[in-house]
């Protein structure tokens, strides 16, 4: 009798702890990355370039879209879709999928946008700003993306032209 008991209680021991283990394992399908990603849409408040000759900066840092009257808003969707509002204040709205690498730490995008930068206008060239970008801030409010030559390996001589977007979370009107 006093066995049965013993294992009795050993089995609702073992049950319990399997159930705490199985629960504690269940994932959930998105990370706190992509989670931040996909909380709102994106307002772009800044566009840096900056101008590297190996790791050293040359030249003076470029502000763009200084005189762009029109609200850019990049938008991450949590079925890894994400659209793109007036990029480089052409009047476009684009749309492609998004991911994240494995180390979470860079954004590939395949959105296709109009960009007067490349191909100037009246006849802009069409681009894949996001495909390769590095995160450099992600919280709450703000999101920075870096585009262009930020490939981790380089030479001292290596020309290198960085973009940097600053996004910050766009704040619905209370009316």
């Amino acid at each position: 009798m006093k066995n049965k008991k013993i294992l009795f209680s050993l089995t609702i021991a073992v049950l319990v702890i399997a159930g705490l283990v199985i629960n504690s394992c269940k994932k959930d399908n998105q990370n706190s990355v992509e989670i931040l990603l996909t909380r709102g849409k994106w307002q772009l408040a800044s566009v840096m370039v900056y101008n590297f000759v190996g790791s050293s900066q040359v030249g003076t840092t470029d502000t763009l879209n200084t005189n762009c009257d029109s609200t850019q808003i990049f938008t991450f969707n949590t079925n890894n879709t994400c659209g793109y509002t007036n990029f480089e204040c052409i009047p476009q709205k684009t749309s492609g999928s998004w991911t994240l690498s494995s180390d979470q730490l860079t954004l590939i995008s395949n959105m296709f946008c109009a960009d007067t930068l490349v191909g100037g206008l009246p006849d802009p060239k069409t681009v894949q700003p996001f495909i390769n970008t590095k995160i450099i801030n992600l919280g709450q409010y703000s999101l920075i993306l870096q585009t262009g030559d930020v490939n981790t390996f380089y030479t001292s001589t290596t020309k290198r032209r960085i973009v940097q977007y600053g996004f910050v979370h766009q704040v619905a009107n209370s009316q």
